[in-house]
């Protein structure tokens, strides 16, 4: 028996929408297009994936290896699952200089050889001081972290080409933004050149140096600390000193690896009157990688004022 007429037209309709949603793709295509794949991208540390997901936007998938700030990325243990990622990624983002060398040893155990692979510590130029090391912090080096914006475009742009463009435009508007904390820096030395600030580690030295800030801290102590060891007595002494004799301004205190030794520091200053700026080596909580140094710098600049 023949189907009625209005039957035939509602069948014939709904065969037509049918193909045109096959036609029109996805809901994530524009044109009949697919949206292009996030870049993925690794970072050792939520520093550095902070500033590569800014560089990035939307374009990249951002995996932070660390990023617990109760976290002390020197005695970070790898799992699994970073393993997994890293072995994914098409970028990675690493500190380099001895600081996580756990990225390199996963990487090669996941036989990721078509990574790009940026190392901050290279990137940086930094070398080590006759018969010293490298500070390895150079995520508090603002000219090697404009440097660094850029590779992080050149490699985003290298596996994404399409996206190049906002790659660039992302790393200018961040530098843009970095420059305001170079100028603070300035201002910081323009007001406070040549005074004397106490270190637990070497974390911050390269805002203090650039502040125009001397350490006066013994090189004995803080090396010290910055590899677990003890302090020896006449070492402790001598920095306790720079307290009780009123020779720094600040003591600039990495929070994340607290003990015995920096406990005592930390309580001469304050016996004394001493400003305490804590930092630290990863993102505090809420905050992103500029509102983190400009709150840095604040701090510092509040205490050297007071």
């Amino acid at each position: 028996m023949p189907l009625p007429t209005s039957r035939r037209l509602a069948l014939l309709t709904s065969a037509s929408l049918v193909l045109l949603a096959g036609c029109g793709g996805s809901p994530d295509s524009a044109g009949g297009k697919s949206a292009p794949a996030r870049v993925a991208v690794v970072a050792s540390t939520d520093v550095y994936g902070d500033i590569v997901a800014r560089i990035g936007g939307d374009r990249a998938d951002v995996t932070s290896i660390i990023s617990d700030p109760g976290q002390d990325p020197h005695s970070y243990e790898a799992d699994t699952q970073n393993q997994l990622a890293l072995s994914k990624a098409k970028v990675v983002v690493e500190n380099g200089g001895g600081y996580d060398d756990f990225v390199d040893r996963m990487l090669k155990a996941g036989h990721n050889d078509s990574a790009r692979v940026i190392n901050a510590v290279k990137v940086s130029g930094r070398t080590a001081p006759k018969g010293g090391e490298v500070n390895e912090h150079v995520w508090y080096d603002f000219p090697t972290v404009a440097r660094l914006a850029d590779r992080m475009a050149a490699a985003l742009s290298e596996a994404d080409p399409s996206g190049a463009a906002a790659f660039r435009e992302n790393a200018a508007a961040f530098k843009k933004r970095l420059a305001r904390l170079e100028a603070e820096e300035a201002q910081i030395k323009k007001e406070h050149g040549g005074e004397g600030v106490a270190i637990t580690e070497p974390v911050p030295l390269y805002m203090t140096e650039a502040s125009g800030l001397v350490n006066r801290t013994p090189a004995q102590f803080s090396e010290a600390i910055e590899e677990g060891d003890d302090v020896s007595p006449r070492v402790l002494r001598e920095n306790l000193a720079l307290f009780s004799g009123r020779k720094v301004k600040a003591l600039v205190y990495n929070e994340q690896t607290s003990g015995p030794q920096t406990e005592k520091a930390e309580a001469a200053a304050k016996a004394a009157g001493i400003p305490v700026v804590p930092v630290s080596e990863t993102l505090p909580k809420g905050e992103d990688y500029l509102s983190w140094m400009s709150a840095n710098l604040d701090a510092l600049a509040g205490a050297l004022a007071g």
